[in-house]
């Protein structure tokens, strides 16, 4: 079996919010790199962690040409973004599977820096619209990783280290884990309502909407008529005293559930879920 896919980031989308979201976040305990300004005509923030990182994406109000991937999505999680070294060959890889979107592209951002300005390039490419409806799944080949991943940026209030799980509710569960399977390299476990799917650092989590209720109750991302939803991004955390800490002190505190080994909160702006873990 070939190595298993590696994590990369996360997006949320916030399509012309973006202001809005970077002050919400911000107040979650994240701290946001400066915004990107990418080539293809989106604007970003980032959440860095030690190997991924969890991304705020969007565009700018008044844009001509928007993507269309970004403001006909809806808010909240949509982006599920894995490592790759050689993009042409991950395209060759969707190919075979049937699962090949547009060929690769390439874009650019300027990264400013203690002593100037440079370019991070990266190439992407993405699975087929449908394949997984809950949202964009692709792969990032970054061109430049040292202007991505930095020491000044990986530090959290809220204590968030990595991105161990994602959670996917989806009505066709069982085929829609055995898809994340065959794309990623990998098999599927867990029990009846709940496949895993094991990454290199992590796993995808594919359950079925009650599954996901009985897991998330009143803070859950409704389904609102949709057949998969990208329903939650698992934190893990060094303690779980930073996020309790940023909570108590928000003026406005979002709804959220603290037990004795997990804090789960939802950001209702931007319909995310987030779960934080030890």
């Amino acid at each position: 079996m070939a190595q298993r896919a590696q994590l990369d980031h996360t997006v949320i989308n916030v399509q012309f919010e973006m202001d809005r979201a970077e002050g919400l976040f911000g107040d979650l305990g994240f701290a946001l790199t400066e915004r990107g300004y990418h080539s293809l005509g989106s604007v970003n923030h980032l959440m860095m962690f030690g190997t991924d990182y969890l991304e705020l994406i969007g565009l700018p109000p008044g844009v001509e040409n928007p993507r269309a991937d970004i403001a006909q999505s809806p808010l909240g999680i949509n982006g599920l973004v894995f490592k790759t070294p050689d993009v042409d060959a991950t395209f060759a890889h969707l190919q075979a599977l049937d699962m090949a979107g547009d060929p690769p592209k390439a874009f650019t951002r300027p990264v400013k820096l203690p002593d100037g300005e440079a370019d991070a390039s990266f190439r992407t490419v993405a699975v087929r619209p449908g394949i997984f409806p809950g949202g964009r799944v692709y792969y990032c080949e970054h061109g430049t990783p040292e202007l991505v991943w930095r020491p000044e940026w990986q530090s959290h209030g809220n204590g968030a280290l990595a991105m161990p799980e994602f959670v996917v509710a989806s009505t066709a569960h069982e085929q829609e884990a055995e898809n994340f399977a065959r794309l990623l390299h990998s098999d599927v476990g867990g029990v009846d309502d709940c496949r895993s799917v094991a990454l290199a650092d992590g796993q995808i989590s594919v359950m079925t909407p009650a599954a996901y209720g009985e897991r998330y109750g009143a803070l859950a991302s409704p389904m609102a008529g949709r057949s998969s939803i990208f329903g939650a991004v698992v934190l893990r955390t060094g303690g779980l005293d930073k996020v309790r800490g940023v909570l108590a002190n928000m003026a406005a505190p979002v709804p959220n559930m603290d037990e004795a080994d997990r804090v789960v909160l939802r950001q209702p702006a931007f319909d995310s879920v987030l779960e934080f873990v030890i």
